[in-house]
């Protein structure tokens, strides 16, 4: 070790063999986070052609290469793969779970293996769990109500009514919010997870609320609305809409699922970009996160997105549509794949770091922003 020739003083010579001998942990080589990227399929429908059935697991170390695919369950009643709904997971419970129309699994990431598979009355959609990993607010399928659940037994806690169509579920990262857009409602439902009951509405919105995201600092809402191709803000504080953006120079046209215009926006982690879906002209429209959202640019993308999210470090971005994404030079750096070499393509995806076997940090499937104190 050079440290030991070049070290001439005694106190300095033991310090730096004590580290060689004693603390081999602390070297730089050796404190890497693995980080890895977990796609849940059918995660586009239930079309099995975007990466078959299973979580397939790409090391983000490694130029996204596949590593695994972890069998799953979750199966229609005539036995054929379900439609993955939502990915999440518990950092104390050292588990991922994956949502399908009628139930909930929860998988264990040390063994890969199915801890516990449940069915739920009024089926499941994207759910979320606390940042204490101890409580996930799991919304039925479209139906009126979400349900409160514990994620190490699959037991029910509580029930919350909406107005008609649960959907997508965003706890913030405080854990003091959980942010509910119910499809049918131009309004943003806000629960406190201590008392498990809707303290405030943001909006009312353009149109009914669809994929949303929302700032470190759980100040801003950044939401998608039925029939606009672009976006809405709104202040959590206040609970009013402040702003109201369209894509400029890109009609409107039909799309192939989803319904609406712009399904799936994103902030970038650093909280200085928002990243919009375009369905009909297959793009990713890029503005900045700041007033009045001025539009940057645009990235054809291969499919039509449905979503998109980012590394914890911002390096990344991963719309639903299959790339691998360099934000900050705007280029596709790939597109994911499976063993087969096929093209894999998810709405349902996250990244997990370890530490061993052991889960340390965790990605968010919605791509919040993380600009806020003591943030995981």
């Amino acid at each position: 070790m050079k440290c030991l020739f070049a070290c001439r003083r005694p106190l300095v010579w033991f310090f730096c063999l004590f580290l060689s001998t004693h603390v081999p942990h602390l070297l730089p080589a050796q404190t890497a986070a693995k980080r890895y990227l977990y796609v849940a399929t059918p995660g586009i429908r239930d079309y099995l052609g975007y990466g078959g059935h299973g979580v397939l697991v790409f090391d983000m170390n490694n130029n996204h290469r596949f590593v695994k695919r972890i069998p799953t369950h979750g199966l229609h009643p005539d036995g054929t793969p379900s439609n993955v709904k939502g990915i999440a997971v518990s950092i104390p419970l050292n588990s991922l779970f994956v949502s399908t129309i009628e139930g909930l699994q929860r998988i264990d990431l040390t063994t890969d293996k199915i801890v516990w598979e449940k069915t739920f009355e009024g089926g499941c959609d994207r759910m979320s769990i606390s940042p204490d990993g101890k409580t996930m607010y799991l919304p039925s399928m479209e139906k009126d109500f979400w349900n409160v659940v514990n994620p190490a037994t699959g037991d029910i806690i509580s029930k919350i009514q909406v107005v008609k169509r649960a959907h997508n579920t965003l706890y913030g990262l405080s854990g003091k919010r959980v942010y509910m857009a119910d499809i049918a409602s131009p309004v943003l439902f806000v629960a406190d997870p201590a008392k498990h009951q809707i303290v405030e509405k943001v909006g009312p919105f353009a149109n009914f609320v669809r994929p949303f995201t929302v700032n470190g600092a759980e100040t801003r809402v950044y939401v998608t609305v039925d029939s606009l191709l672009g976006f809405e803000v709104g202040d959590l504080e206040t609970g009013k809409k402040l702003s109201h953006v369209v894509v400029e120079g890109w009609e409107m046209g039909p799309v192939r699922r989803h319904g609406n215009p712009s399904h799936g926006i994103g902030l970038t982690p650093d909280e200085k970009e928002i990243w919009l879906s375009d369905g009909h002209n297959m793009r990713m429209h890029i503005f900045s996160a700041t007033p009045p959202y001025q539009q940057l640019t645009t990235i054809p993308l291969q499919d039509m997105p449905g979503w998109v999210t980012f590394s914890l470090d911002g390096r990344y971005a991963y719309p639903s549509s299959g790339e691998v994404i360099d934000v900050k030079t705007r280029k596709v750096l790939l597109t994911l794949q499976d063993e087969h070499n096929n093209s894999v393509a998810s709405e349902k995806m996250i990244e997990i770091q370890f530490n061993g076997n052991k889960v340390v940090r965790i990605g968010d499937q919605f791509g919040m922003g993380r600009i806020a104190k003591n943030l995981p």
